[in-house]
């Protein structure tokens, strides 16, 4: 048996906007077939215009193996969600194909392969049966799908009266329980609440960790990272990046969010005022190398340099930190005492802040930067969005996360010193502290 679960071969797909179908009556041929020479070019130019051609896929082409778990990332319109419905057999493809080693399951939108008019329980045994399986195996998983999607009491009840989140978590639940060789995921789970999609995370990390070969179309990048040891950038239809998660979400972050890892400015265009101008800010290893992406484990220093053109002013850098959920992490300021009281000559400073190793939560963060004096109180420069990078969680079992493998909530995310205290049984007994034994 090939160790290729899904290899695309110069897969395209081209969808006609604008086309329409027109009825005529007989009278409409005759006066057509009058006035067909003076049309003609007009109809030329009409068709050209109303039936233009878009290529949602262009020359797509990758492997994957069986086992592997792969991740499509890429702005909205990039072609994923088309990628994926030709290799679930929705849509053919316009050229090009597609070869797929295995059953195939899919959740590409809420209810894909629900019938509105069957209930749950139906629908289950029918997508079970799509997938090839036997009605024994089906009923061996029935309780274990219903109380992963939380519709014990709607079973016997026509889908058609589910909510959304009802109708997309018994979906996932049926997706991700029949057992299929190969799932494709679209990004469905924003229909859930937030709890759901921790639980569907964990569900496929679990898949993954058997073996399975898994495609998961997300834009959260910690899903990704955490997920998908590779992953693949679309843009425009095309391929852009084919490679590990974390290189390829650095890629895709420094092209979406139009802030990388360092940024600067002209002097003359710089922001700030007559008192002081941010010039450059960069993120960096300890090493001294810049990096849009950084261990969770390791410190990472954020510097900025800025120029001071009147003196006699005690000028303190500080950062804003937001994470892709748009929450103030935290803001931290210079509280050095030596520069906190000296008025600062004119000059090019270069001030960094360096955050510990194991303190940040996996994930993107948005760094702000400014310059104030305290006394008063003026903020002379603030850039919102100056730099950004992506924390990536090992899963290595040497941070806060451990062993782990599932999703953890929280904006921060330290590793902490423990202590543990232990006293048996008997001894408690002998220093008579034991109660009512």
């Amino acid at each position: 048996m090939s160790d290729i679960a899904i290899r695309c071969h110069g897969i395209g797909k081209r969808y006609r906007i604008g086309e329409r179908q027109n009825y005529k009556a007989l009278r409409d041929v005759l006066s057509d077939a009058i006035k067909v020479p003076f049309l003609r070019l007009r109809q030329a130019e009409r068709a050209t215009k109303e039936n233009a051609n878009i290529w949602a896929l262009e020359d797509v082409s990758f492997e994957i193996k069986r086992g592997e778990v792969v991740g499509i990332i890429g702005r909205n319109g990039s072609g994923k969600s088309t990628l994926l419905k030709i290799l679930s057999r929705v849509t053919e493809p316009t050229r090009g194909y597609a070869e797929i080693n295995g059953r195939v399951g899919s959740l590409l939108e809420v209810g894909t392969g629900f019938h509105p008019e069957l209930t749950g329980r139906e629908n289950l045994f029918l997508n079970g049966a799509i997938l090839g399986m036997k009605k024994s195996e089906i009923a061996r998983k029935f309780d274990e799908i219903v109380a992963f999607a939380e519709v014990e009491k709607f079973i016997d009840t026509p889908v058609k009266h589910y909510s959304s989140g009802m109708y997309m978590r018994l979906a996932f639940a049926v997706a991700a329980h029949l057992e299929p060789e190969i799932l494709l995921v679209d990004e469905v789970l924003a229909v859930g609440d937030g709890r759901f999609q921790k639980k569907c995370l964990g569900k496929m990390g679990q898949i993954a960790e058997q073996g399975r070969t898994v495609l998961f179309v997300s834009h959260s990048m910690p899903a990704i990272t955490r997920l998908c040891p590779r992953a693949i950038l679309l843009n425009d239809g095309h391929v852009v990046t084919d490679g590990p998660a974390p290189q390829v979400v650095n890629t895709y972050l420094y092209n979406d969010l139009g802030t990388a890892a360092v940024r600067r400015w002209k002097r003359s265009r710089a922001p700030g005022d007559d008192i002081v101008r941010l010039v450059a800010a960069r993120v960096h290893t300890e090493d001294g190398r810049t990096s849009a992406t950084i261990d969770i484990r390791q410190p990472v220093g954020i510097e900025i340099e800025f120029d001071v053109q009147e003196p006699g002013h005690v000028l303190i850098p500080n950062y804003h930190f937001v994470n892709s959920e748009g929450v103030c992490v935290f803001i931290a300021s210079d509280q050095d005492p030596a520069w906190r009281r000296r008025p600062r000559l004119p000059g090019t400073y270069t001030s960094t802040a360096w955050i510990p190793g194991n303190y940040l939560a996996e994930g993107t963060l948005v760094v702000g930067a400014a310059i104030s004096t305290i006394d008063p109180v003026i903020v002379h420069v603030f850039e919102r969005d100056v730099v950004a990078f992506q924390v990536i969680d090992s899963l290595d079992g040497d941070s806060a996360r451990g062993d782990y493998s599932g999703p953890m909530p929280g904006a921060v995310r330290p590793l902490l010193r423990w202590t543990t205290r232990f006293e048996d049984a008997s001894s408690l007994c002998l220093n008579g502290r034991a109660d009512n034994l």
